[in-house]
């Protein structure tokens, strides 16, 4: 008879308790997976927040409104282009002339659209929703230009042949759509029948941007209510913007799909 804790009385490898016998954990049943439409709503507010975020701090979409941007960007009687704004290159430099840029007007500066607002509460939470992601109608006050010319900086239209003027050197700009009518020697700068292209000089202040429309004769831009009047006239022109009102710069073209493709910012003073 063996000794009481001989190596007979071990239990063998398939006597041992294995994991799967022992019994489960007192009081950690297993987690019961929530169905999709508790899921859904929750997944949905954590995509909207990610949005805001971005949009906040990172970039935004905006709806073009107006045709002041033909043919560079397209604006609702066009189908109205919603535009990607970088929001985050200017934090590392100033906007530079051929740049498009998104900005909010001055207070003195005309709306180029007039967008009633919701007349109700549902309205109104729609609109800020849609707001998030660039689908709803934008603000009246926000604008999207082209920049001309910068602080320090002398602008005026037109030389002879009907360019607009910066610093002396003329500018050239292929991307400018319908062109306000310049005849040398007919209707231009110097006769008295003047073009409505005529403005200026004008020097803008530091920490200002002059900025126009492509579309020349349908933008109120920063020549507005001064174009077509000889210098000395008294007429004030709508005016620069200061660079603190820069939202961003647009750079990307998102909806329609058959619209996208990035928007060029030629360098306008390349070699001055």
């Amino acid at each position: 008879m063996s000794e009481s804790g001989s190596e007979d009385d071990e239990p063998t490898l398939t006597e041992r308790a294995t994991p799967a016998d022992e019994p489960a954990k007192a009081g950690k049943p297993p987690k019961k997976k929530r169905p999709f439409w508790v899921e859904l709503p929750i997944l949905i507010v954590i995509a909207f927040g990610l949005t805001f975020l971005i949009q906040t701090f990172i970039a935004k979409v905006y709806y073009v409104p107006s045709g002041s941007m033909e043919q560079t960007l397209h604006g609702t009687t066009s189908g109205g282009d919603r535009i990607l704004a970088n929001k985050v290159v200017y934090d590392f430099g100033d906007p530079q002339p051929g740049d498009v840029i998104v900005f909010s007007g001055p207070p003195t500066w005309a709306p180029e659209a007039r967008i009633p607002g919701p007349s109700n509460w549902f309205g109104q939470v729609v609109q800020s929703l849609g707001s998030v992601v660039g689908i709803a109608p934008p603000n009246e006050k926000d604008y999207v230009k082209r920049v001309i010319a910068t602080g320090g900086q002398t602008v005026m239209c037109c030389d002879s042949t009907g360019n607009v003027v910066v610093n002396g050197h003329s500018l050239d700009e292929p991307y400018i759509y319908e062109p306000i009518e310049f005849i040398p020697g007919q209707l231009d700068c110097t006769t008295t029948q003047m073009s409505r292209r005529c403005f200026g000089p004008i020097t803008v202040p530091d920490g200002q941007l002059w900025v126009m429309g492509d579309h020349r004769s349908d933008s109120a831009d920063s020549s507005y209510q001064c174009q077509g009047l000889p210098a000395g006239s008294g007429a004030q022109c709508q005016g620069p913007i200061p660079v603190d009102n820069v939202i961003g710069k647009a750079v990307f073209i998102v909806m329609p799909p058959s619209r996208w493709g990035t928007i060029s910012s030629p360098d306008l003073d390349a070699g001055w």
